[in-house]
């Protein structure tokens, strides 16, 4: 009976009077050095920071080519990373923290700009393409699936005549700066509502346009 229950717990099959216990992480895409700091491109960075802010989760340590942090959100084990790989290269400390977290890509949430979406609005999606962002195309290319939760926080489109390249890597007006300050708010709710009650409830919830 007891070797039952272990491989059950091994492949988190739930048994009778124990509960199996789900780590999840949550990674924010964006570009190291202060070069890129609060950028359109490092929003998924800058909604990381807010997280570990609002549910008291320290980065504090550095790991599989990200800046981590370890703690919980509505009860349940999490890790927070900012990947220092570059966007680019996002995949590959994606995947080194699957693999030696020995989660699924449905436990990881991925957050990140997306241009096609007015400043501060969210769209929370269970799967999906790349849509042209490159950090989202690495991460696809390592897990080997495009099946991974993800809030992606609008940006704004590029105004007419301007480089995308440069446009993403260029920082918020100041009367675009409250539009995301609410929404860093909203996604670090966001983040504890797929937690505690799975990314349909947040989808719900946060998937109106504003």
């Amino acid at each position: 009976m007891q070797k039952v229950m272990v491989w059950k717990l091994l492949f988190r099959e739930p048994c009778a009077g124990i509960k199996v216990i789900i780590m999840h992480i949550i990674v924010g895409l964006g570009n190291p050095t202060d070069k890129y700091q609060a950028t359109r491109h490092n929003i998924g960075w800058d909604a990381v920071t807010r997280i570990s802010d609002d549910y008291g989760i320290p980065l504090d340590f550095k790991k599989h080519k990200a800046v981590c942090g370890k703690g919980h959100i509505a009860g349940g084990k999490v890790i927070l990373a900012q990947p220092v790989t570059y966007m680019n290269l996002s995949g590959e400390s994606v995947r080194e923290l699957m693999d030696f977290y020995k989660v699924s890509p449905q436990e990881i949430i991925i957050i990140y700009d997306d241009v096609s979406l007015e400043v501060g609005q969210l769209r929370l999606r269970t799967k999906g393409s790349a849509g042209g962002h490159n950090g989202i195309k690495s991460i696809i290319s390592h897990l080997g699936t495009d099946e991974f939760p993800r809030i992606k926080i609008g940006v704004g489109d590029k105004p007419k005549g301007w480089d995308l390249a440069d446009y993403v890597l260029s920082r918020f007006a100041p009367e675009e700066q409250e539009a995301i300050r609410e929404a860093l708010k909203e996604t670090s709710d966001a983040v504890g509502v797929i937690l505690k009650d799975g990314i349909d409830a947040a989808m719900n919830q946060y998937n109106k346009k504003k």
